[in-house]
């Protein structure tokens, strides 16, 4: 199947949205969100690949392709780019935490000391760190993160909360919610 549009990444016209030479971004690579363009451009196949993977990541590309309307390689190439762009940061396994012991999930909001405003990054690596710790989002607003969390047990989310979070002389004050069911929101791409 021929296409006006080349199959390289680096070569394609600019109708395909691809990654300019020099300006690739991958998660982990040592970039941060200040160095992150403000919009990435994003056609209907871009936006159609983007909620294929975000339904199943496993989809075989050819299904992928079939599904977006465009030839394998081009959907091969339009990952590959929208991976380079930073937009698709990776592809992870849905683990859910009560099928591996952890049934207990909170969100725990926490406030840090007002002389501990220094000390932001450090608390969130190594909050990040900890094995009951899912994820940690950086607020703005009263509170200055949310940690999600998966416990064992309440007594397994109380300890964490008292030794990680309370017994941290950083931290100025925390509030915990309990998650009752987790509902996943559709792809709004």
């Amino acid at each position: 199947m021929a296409t006006s549009r080349s199959d390289d990444p680096d070569k394609a016209d600019a109708r395909s949205n691809t990654v300019r030479p020099g300006r690739s971004r991958r998660a982990g690579a040592g970039t941060s969100p200040v160095d992150a363009e403000p919009s990435v451009p994003l056609d209907a196949v871009d936006r159609a690949i983007l909620r294929a993977l975000a339904g199943d990541a496993r989809i075989p590309n050819n299904a992928l392709a079939e599904l977006v309307g465009v030839a394998p390689s081009t959907c091969l190439g339009r990952v590959r780019a929208l991976r380079e762009r930073g937009v698709i940061r990776g592809f992870h396994a849905d683990v859910d935490p009560a099928a591996i012991g952890r049934p207990i999930q909170a969100m725990i909001a926490v406030r840090m000391q007002s002389h501990a405003r220094s000390h932001l990054t450090e608390f969130a690596a190594g909050v990040s760190e900890l094995p009951e710790v899912l994820n940690v989002f950086f607020l703005a607003g009263a509170d200055d993160f949310l940690v999600h969390v998966a416990a064992r047990s309440t007594e397994n989310l109380r300890h964490f909360v008292v030794v990680n979070l309370s017994g941290n002389p950083d931290v100025a004050l925390t509030g915990t919610n309990l998650i009752f069911e987790h509902i996943r929101a559709g792809a709004g791409y």
